[in-house]
């Protein structure tokens, strides 16, 4: 308890899933939890059961000037700002052959554009903070091979490259901020949920893929969002303060067992 003490932070995609187990740990362990997201009901229900050490507030991550307004407002009430979970995200299924130009730009808009804004804007009162840990929420998607998820597979490959330069640059300038990237197999969250249905209708679609040898990770094989949140707490906390720039696989070995579709 209290690993988190008299932290800020800041979880986007928060109302659910991953974010939502982020945010709820965060406040177990002392941190005040700013809970970002567009879906305002679940967030707002988040915020209202966590209590005084939570907030929530409306937060589309494509939007520059938001992010702008949102730590400036964050810093304004709070004083400072330690922490930040670039963790929204969204998977639209498709090859490269079947994903739309559409989707791939909205994909690489949400996870790859928005991380940079955030990460972008929040080093500056990082910095005066005394420094930070921004924690990307990354996938084994980035770094194994998977033939229906074209679009999420570049972002994410897109976050774990900036997260590499976002640590080295902090490193070099001294500045007591660390970034590091979790890429987490299939967990039960909603989206995924979502996602295993979508990805079987596109494979029946597709019909110059072999997906013989491929299956989804059975349901009772997925891990539960506090297998990833209890490490997000550790990069958030001082205990991690030595790690700079890794990139953590959390997947019971998903990643490394040879035809598997895991839609993180």
């Amino acid at each position: 308890m209290n690993r988190l003490d008299g932290k800020i932070a800041i979880v986007t995609g928060g109302s659910k899933g991953l974010g939502e187990a982020d945010a709820r740990l965060f406040v177990a362990e002392g941190a005040t939890v700013i809970i970002t997201d567009i879906d305002d009901a679940a967030g707002e229900k988040i915020a209202a059961e966590l209590g005084p050490k939570a907030e929530y507030h409306h937060h589309d991550v494509r939007d520059e000037q938001r992010w702008i307004e949102l730590i400036a407002d964050v810093v304004k009430r709070h004083g400072d700002l330690h922490i930040l979970v670039n963790n929204a995200g969204v998977v639209i299924p498709g090859s490269i052959e079947l994903q739309t130009t559409e989707d791939y730009d909205f994909i690489m808009d949400v996870s790859a554009k928005g991380t940079y804004f955030g990460c972008k804007h929040a080093i500056p009162e990082m910095k005066k903070s005394g420094g930070g840990s921004i924690i990307n929420m990354c996938s084994i998607a980035s770094v194994q091979g998977e033939d229906g998820i074209l679009g999420y597979a570049a972002a994410k490959g897109a976050v774990q490259g900036m997260t590499l330069s976002i640590a080295a640059y902090c490193a070099k300038g001294q500045t007591n901020i660390r970034c590091n990237s979790l890429h987490p197999s299939s967990i039960l969250t909603p989206m995924v949920e979502n996602i295993r249905a979508l990805v079987e209708a596109t494979r029946a679609q597709d019909t110059e893929t072999d997906f013989s040898n491929r299956q989804l990770v059975p349901m009772e094989e997925l891990g539960e969002p506090n297998d990833i949140a209890h490490t997000v707490v550790f990069l958030a906390s001082d205990e991690s303060r030595f790690i700079n720039g890794a990139q953590i696989r959390i997947d019971n070995g998903k990643s490394i067992i040879p035809g598997v579709i895991i839609p993180n």
